[in-house]
């Protein structure tokens, strides 16, 4: 009886067209659920302003588009408004990587604006009584040191669920709450500006980062034209290293034995412990690595925005802990940096949608 040598499916190689056409797809289904909540919400929100909104159908629906309209204006309808959008993504990406990347090990760090809060508030103390260091030296200082306070404040919560069972959700909100009494206490006690109302003092300027507009025209600037009015384009380096930090967080959770084992532990601990996989030293180390990135995004907060200090309405950093979590949950590092601009709009254009007679 002849047994054939080969299978026909087996025969069939893996060209690039097809690799590429396999990844399209994937991407196209990967994509197609946001897009349709995305669109699904704004068809309601277009209805529920047309339901209070006053006057006939069409002025009903004029006004639902110049809500939509103001929406887009104040977030990416001018330079200034993506310089400011690009200002609040940066602590929304680093915020999203530490709910993102504790979410992949099966935890919910609803812990994030604590941990931003911790991560600010230290280098506001340490740069504070560090003013005569030089800038090679405090700059790293303080972003360790941010890095540092987010890891403890995100080990504890780690910590707790590890060792003592307590659920990760209850202790991040309870963390929380302490570290924004904490950062009150310092803002209006220790740290507090004699010569401003509920503030801290301004970081030393070794300490802090530049605008990329004023670097600009101080280095580029002298050979090439300048940028009229730089200070209205308040875009830091932030941003930049919140990028870096996404391909580092990719790098973490894709290429590396410890991605590997959050995986395994996210999708089931039991076969994680059954396996070897150390679930209790894991939790813990997600949780401190999660916090260190909020920390971190506390950090180049502080030291990317100016007027560099912190008032008693830092820590709500228009909710931008919170609201990772709607970030973080939309496809891994790929999500993260493309919903983040997007989720801007409910926070960039509110300010002028609410200036324009469709939202009065």
């Amino acid at each position: 009886m002849a047994v054939p040598t080969s299978q026909h499916s087996e025969s069939k190689e893996q060209t690039p067209g097809s690799n590429f056409l396999a990844w399209i797809r994937r991407t196209g289904v990967s994509i197609a659920g946001p897009v349709f909540a995305v669109v699904l919400a704004m068809v309601a929100g277009g209805i529920v302003i047309m339901i209070t909104s006053s006057g006939s159908l069409s002025d009903r629906f004029s006004a639902a588009i110049s809500a939509y309209q103001a929406l887009y204006q104040g977030s990416f309808g001018s330079l200034q408004s993506i310089s400011f959008t690009l200002v609040i993504v940066g602590p929304l990406i680093f915020a999203g990587i530490s709910v993102a990347i504790a979410y992949r090990a099966g935890l919910f760090n609803i812990g994030a604006e604590g941990q931003l809060a911790v991560g600010a508030i230290t280098v506001s103390a340490i740069g504070l009584h560090a003013t005569h260091w030089p800038g090679w030296l405090l700059i790293p200082t303080l972003v360790i040191a941010g890095a540092l306070a987010g890891a403890i404040w995100g080990g504890i919560a780690g910590a707790l669920k590890a060792w003592r069972g307590a659920h990760e959700v209850v202790t991040t909100i309870m963390l929380n709450w302490i570290a924004f009494y904490v950062a009150d206490y310092l803002i209006n006690g220790p740290l507090k500006d004699p010569n401003l109302a509920n503030s801290t003092s301004p970081l030393p300027s070794q300490g802090t980062f530049p605008i990329i507009s004023v670097f600009y025209n101080n280095t580029l600037g002298t050979f090439l034209p300048k940028i009229p009015t730089p200070q209205t384009y308040l875009v830091d380096v932030t941003f930049i290293f919140a990028i870096v930090a996404l391909i580092v967080y990719w790098f973490i959770y894709a290429r590396t034995t410890f991605g590997y084992e959050i995986r395994v532990i996210g999708q089931n601990p039991k076969a994680a412990r059954y396996a070897g996989i150390p679930v209790r030293w894991n939790t813990f180390a997600v949780m401190a690595i999660a916090g260190a990135f909020a920390g971190l995004g506390g950090a180049f907060r502080l030291m990317g925005q100016f007027p560099y200090y912190l008032n008693g309405s830092s820590f709500s950093i228009d909710y931008v802990g919170f609201d990772a979590i709607g970030v973080a949950k939309n496809d891994g590092d790929r999500g993260i940096f493309c919903c983040s601009p997007l989720w801007r709009l409910t926070t960039g254009g509110r300010a002028h949608a609410t200036e324009c007679k469709c939202a009065e």
